[in-house]
């Protein structure tokens, strides 16, 4: 018996207000016996949910894909809701049961759909530069019962509902953040259940977001437009199948609200004097409270496409562990996490008191609250007491990145319990565990998970704190992979590529931030613009998803092309600037740049790209374009080594990351390879096993020096406590990971106020190399998105065992190795249903001597392929749970 379960339709469980025109479905097939895969499929689509009223049927499908099947159904039709389920048959030919009905249902696909006004407060009430925050709101009789109702909404800035006192959906900072002059992403909601039989209103609060507010660190605002305006559509359905609409339009009103300034970077300042009770409420009488007319205001629509990535939400709560007394005389609460969100607080005083919280990631060496690493954001939330009973706030439109929290204000006399950390992120699925037996390997396997948490608000941003937050590229490209592992980053990573490829410039120039703001660096770096290919190649490997490579392809050649144009050779990439092996660690003194040559990391770089694009050109059928830029890489090839290496073969730039980048993308001959790799253990001897690699080398350090026989050093690098090392900053109390390896340094200081983020992610891609060396966990290109996987760990001293599990699109793909004092190791695999993975034992030369689950190897039962390689024993499995023993030496 098995059952088909845990449907979806683009990534997501029954999603309302998609804009896919033509989702794709994946499904999990759940069996218990072994090698268990699938055959066929049938799917069935209808407008109810007892499928009563079919609408399209597939019919048997002979095909084992069951993750992002297209459908051969004509495209889907706006604001529409679509049921599905699915059977299927394994390979012995036996069906399913029907899967549990899906369903999904469409947004507002086109421009024209949209009959609402965009709405602005009169700028009378509200000047373009005023600080106070408008709301808006419409009250509106219903002329029937209602069977549904959907409301579709979007801001210039950003916005959250009310509709009769009660908040719209559990979103935060709607409508997001893209590139604005090119997207604005449209929410739908279904607020059936918030209408009431007679009057009813919607209330809307404004807030400057990234639209209007300040971004970077020039102290600039305004870069996108000067004013907040709302477009807002709900749609009713009558029971006696009537439709009404309820639009934004001119005869809405707008008054000041309580929140009085609100900045992402700088906080929120609210006076609950000014709250006006009821305002969203039918009942509340606008006479008398200073409510004007709102003016419409002129937008293109033509940039609204529904919502791609899963939006913000609060995913957990912290109390605070401790409440200290500085040095100085501060109050402070530590939270014992850096984090990312905000303060949700109560507190009792006389009216017109004012309380605030200021935010902080670290203490001084002397336990003092400290803030000069946030440059120019007051990351400060002011409350202004109304008085009376105790009052509870939490911000709406800015985030925090901060572990302490310093009160000022507050009664003397005070309760921690009163205190609660909000933790906001996208709402990312998560999908990846992973935990061995070295406690400190553990805590930074934490520190980077919470650097995604922390830093994947809607945009990779680099740091979550201070005046920047920023979508770097090349932050990105380092760090997809290991993201991949941690959570389902495809709809995520698919929205900002397409913010990429909008703010390519007209060369193919890709900025160095997406959305892009820094309109003073209209510049391209290597490593950096290259996120425009490795981030969609990632996710093709990741989840099987090549429709993100047929989307993104444009961009992914205007990139590489680009590089061609630059300089005198088309085969190098040696002119202009490059950020290069930022923050290396053989950098020049006070220079951010380490000593690899830029030049050769950008035509490393530039190679890269280039075989990656030339495999996109093969996957989606375009071959005259794949065989060019397979001869465009060849060149690039003969022209990397004829300007970097030696007639002897020896890499001209003695460098860690030179070695690194030159062996992880294939640069040299065998001659050469076998010097470089000689060479970085030379290196890494001579630095007593520390790294001197930045931004660049990192990533990929540790991949190499196990994929050519030095995994012993890779494990040294590892477990290093002292600096420069990952487990440095551990040792420190880090609880996620630092922009420098020296952040804070041994005698308490701090490596600079200028740039020293303490949740900056980028270091963290060492995550890559847990998962898929250390536990084993791996997918092909060939069978990409785990349909068929390799587990093959890399034990290494140092570690007595190691566990990593992945939800993949398929199930849990698990993987766990284990050794005992006597030198038996074991292995312990389970592998999803209707997937296969080769397996590959680690210290296992025999197979006579391999067991699994007490069963001689050759004789086991099961589906198992045995074979033996130079490097041991490699077992062919098919899906189910596996156990396998041995001893070290046959």
């Amino acid at each position: 018996m098995f059952i088909v379960k845990d449907t979806r339709v683009e990534y997501q469980k029954n999603p309302v207000g998609i804009g896919t025109a033509s989702p794709r479905l994946s499904w999990k097939l759940e069996a218990a016996e072994r090698g268990t895969s699938q055959s066929a499929y049938e799917i069935e689509l209808a407008e109810e949910k007892d499928f009563t009223r079919l609408i399209w049927q597939s019919g048997r499908v002979e095909s084992s894909q069951s993750v992002l099947v297209e459908l051969d159904f004509p495209l889907a039709e706006s604001c529409k809701r679509y049921y599905y389920h699915v059977r299927a048959w394994n390979h012995k030919d036996e069906l399913s049961p029907w899967s549990e009905a899906g369903y999904w249902e469409m947004g507002l696909l086109h421009s024209e759909e949209w009959s609402a006004d965009w709405i602005a407060a009169p700028l009378e009430l509200l000047p373009a530069q005023a600080e106070p925050l408008p709301l808006l709101r419409k009250s509106f009789e219903l002329s029937g019962t209602v069977k549904e109702a959907r409301l579709y909404a979007t801001a210039l800035g950003i916005y959250e509902l009310e509709l009769n006192g009660h908040r719209v959906g559990d979103s935060y900072f709607t409508p997001g953040w893209t590139s604005y002059g090119h997207a604005l992403q449209t929410q739908t909601y279904d607020v059936t259940e918030l209408l009431a039989a007679g009057g009813n209103a919607i209330g809307a609060w404004l807030g400057n977001g990234w639209y209007k507010g300040y971004l970077g660190w020039g102290e600039q605002n305004r870069l996108y437009g000067d004013r907040l305006a709302l477009l807002l559509e709900l749609r009713i359905v009558y029971s006696d199948g009537k439709e009404e609409r309820i639009v934004s339009d001119d005869s809405w009103t707008a008054a000041v609200g309580p929140i009085q300034a609100s900045e992402i970077y700088h906080g929120e300042t609210y006076d609950a004097r000014l709250e006006r009770d009821g305002w969203s409420t039918a009942g509340y009488n606008e006479a008398g409270n200073d409510w004007h007319a709102v003016e419409i205001v002129q937008h293109s629509k033509e940039i609204l496409k529904p919502q791609i990535n899963e939006p913000v939400r609060k995913q957990e709560q912290l109390k605070p562990l401790a409440f200290i007394t500085t040095p100085k005389g501060e109050r402070v609460l530590d939270f014992g996490q850096n984090m990312v969100g905000w303060v949700r607080f109560s507190v009792e005083g006389t009216a017109g008191t004012e309380v605030s919280l200021l935010h902080a990631e670290v203490l001084d060496h002397e336990g003092n609250f400290y803030t000069e690493n946030l440059r120019s954001a007051k990351q400060c939330i002011r409350y202004v007491l109304k008085g009376g009973t105790k009052e509870m706030y939490e911000p709406r439109f800015t985030f925090q990145g901060f572990r302490y929290v310093q009160l000022v204000g507050f009664p003397e006399e005070l309760q921690m319990e009163d205190f609660t950390g909000v933790v906001l992120h996208s709402d990312m699925e998560e999908t990846g565990q992973f935990a061995c037996s070295e406690p400190l390997v553990n805590q930074l396997q934490h520190n980077i998970k919470w650097g995604l948490k922390g830093n994947f608000l809607d945009v990779p941003t680099d740091c979550p704190q201070r005046d920047e937050r920023l979508g770097w590229t090349g932050d990105a490209q380092m760090f997809i992979q290991t993201a991949s592992y941690l959570t389902n980053v495809a709809p995520f990573f698919t929205k900002w590529l397409r913010d990429l490829e909008a703010d390519q410039t007209e060369e193919g120039g890709v900025p160095f931030v997406v959305p892009h703001v820094l309109k003073d660096h209209e510049r391209s770096s290597a490593a950096w613009g290259d996120a425009a290919v490795i981030c969609p190649w990632t996710l093709y490997v990741c989840y099987g998803d090549k429709r993100i490579l047929a989307e993104q392809f444009d961009s992914m050649t205007a990139w590489v092309k680009y590089i061609r144009r630059q300089g005198e050779n088309e085969f190098l990439w040696n002119t202009g600037f490059h950020f290069g092996d930022w923050l290396g660690l053989d950098a020049k003194s006070g220079d951010y740049i380490g000593a690899t040559d830029r030049d050769l990391i950008a035509t490393a770089f530039y190679a890269y790209s280039v075989s990656i694009v030339q495999k996109t050109a093969v996957l989606i059928g375009r071959m005259e374009e794949a065989a060019e830029y397979k001869l465009l890489y060849d060149q690039i090839v003969a022209a990397f080594r004829a300007e970097f290496v030696t007639a002897s073969g020896r890499l001209a730039v003695p460098t860690q990351t030179a070695q690194v980048l030159v062996l992880m993308f294939g640069l040299l001959d065998e001659k050469g390879e076998q010097r470089a790799i000689a060479k970085l253990a030379e290196l890494l001897e001579q630095s007593d096993f520390h790294l001197t690699t930045g931004f660049v080398g990192t990533p990929y350090l540790n991949h190499v020096l196990s994929a050519f026989g030095q995994n012993a050093a890779a494990y040294k690098l590892l477990l290093q406590q002292s600096y420069p090392s990952w487990l440095y900053p551990v040792t420190k109390g880090a609880t996620t990971i630092w922009e420098h390896w020296d952040g804070i340094k041994e005698d308490g200081s701090f490596w600079s106020k200028d740039m020293n983020s303490f949740n900056h992610y980028a270091y963290g891609a060492i995550g890559d190399w847990m998962y898929r060396v250390a536990a084993g966990i791996q997918t092909t290109e060939e069978a990409p998105g785990y349909k068929r996987s390799v587990i093959a760990p890399q034990p290494g001293d140092g570690l007595d065992w190691a566990e990593g599990i992945l939800e993949t699109q398929y199930g849990e793909l698990r993987s766990r190795w284990e050794r005992a004092g006597d030198g038996a190791y074991s292995l312990e695999v389970t592998i999803p249903a209707n997937t296969t993975a080769l397996i590959k034992l680690p210290s296992a030369y025999d197979q006579e001597i391999v067991t699994e689950s007490g069963t001689r190897l050759q004789d086991s039962a099961g589906v198992l392929t045995v074979s033996q390689s130079e490097t041991g024993v490699v077992i062919d499995a098919g899906s189910g749970s596996y156990r396998f023993e041995w001893l070290k030496e046959a």
